[in-house]
């Protein structure tokens, strides 16, 4: 088959894509990493891309390296139950910083991953490209086995990041709780010093509180309940987007999945969104911990930028 007569396939972060016919499936890559498998005799392959080594049941599963390379492995294997047919190439894993990246030291846990999984189902690796400090384009033929990879070089947002991870890598990062009840601002404090990588060096009643420590502070990370007095959390928001941007971390029991006010607190520039239901606050704070860990470490490594009235004022 013409190069030209390929279907092209483009997969994003926690997608995979197995291909019977002939295809070239694409990818970006910076800290994730992703698997192209190839099977030798059918002449078919698949590949995925998952950005952390593991992750809690539930959410979006593609993302967690446990999860999509095992479900890679069982889609390869409904094509050919002989698994000594495949074979693995292994690429990303880089120490970069930005869209591609996930966070501090997750390049390395992402290819340690990998290799852990493509032992344990005896699946040779014939080739590898792996760490660095780029971020890599990928394009996977599928009816060949071969692989196209392009190094991508660092633009001006990249190297601030850079500096910003450096800057973090040598310290905590610095939390601040904003919430109207006090309890649940202790629940999430304890809850996030749990990580010893993590401190929170303020809480807030509501958003003037939560203003005056800001600029006092300056916390790397916020996160910030909806529902607060005085001023909502969506509408102090948007001020900060406009004067002074920070990584928010929308924290509130009216943000569920597809909600308006979901919808809304990430248009204005909410790095993350997190329902409180889902924290299981009442029951431990365990899973509090896990989720608002490891979302907080993310948006510490966010580069927020001001936005404009025009941008927001209709939001």
């Amino acid at each position: 088959m013409a190069e030209e007569d390929k279907k092209r396939i483009f997969i994003l972060p926690g997608e995979m894509a197995v291909s019977r016919q002939p295809a070239v499936i694409a990818t970006l890559l910076g800290s994730c990493v992703a698997i192209c498998l190839f099977n030798k005799q059918l002449k078919a392959g698949g590949m995925n891309h998952y950005m952390l080594p593991t992750g809690t049941k539930g959410d979006m599963m593609g993302k967690y390296g446990d999860y999509a390379t095992e479900k890679l492995i069982e889609m390869m294997m409904k094509l050919d139950s002989n698994r000594s047919n495949l074979v693995a190439q292994v690429y990303g894993g880089g120490a970069v910083v930005g869209h591609l990246s996930t966070g501090v030291g997750i390049g390395e846990k992402n290819i340690e991953m990998a290799m852990k999984l493509l032992d344990k189902h005896g699946i040779a690796i014939v080739k590898k490209d792996i760490s660095g400090t780029n971020g890599r384009k990928i394009f996977f033929d599928t009816g060949t086995g071969n692989i196209e990879m392009r190094l991508i070089e660092k633009s001006e947002m990249t190297k601030q990041l850079e500096e910003k991870k450096q800057n973090i890598a040598a310290r905590k990062i610095r939390v601040l709780v904003v919430d109207d009840s006090a309890t649940i601002r202790s629940i999430i404090s304890k809850a996030i010093t749990m990580d010893p990588e993590i401190e929170v060096i303020g809480q807030a009643g509501d958003a003037f509180e939560a203003r005056s420590k800001i600029l006092e502070l300056d916390p790397d990370v916020v996160t910030l309940d909806i529902i607060m007095p005085k001023m909502d959390g969506v509408t102090f928001l948007k001020k900060l987007m406009l004067h002074f941007p920070k990584p928010i971390i929308i924290v509130s029991s009216i943000a569920q999945k597809e909600s308006k006010q979901r919808f809304r607190a990430q248009q204005i520039g909410a790095v993350d969104v997190i329902d409180k239901e889902d924290l299981k606050m009442y029951q431990g704070i365990q899973t509090a911990s896990t989720i608002l860990t490891g979302k907080i470490k993310m948006a510490a490594m966010a580069i927020v930028k001001k936005r404009s009235e025009a941008e927001i004022g209709h939001i």
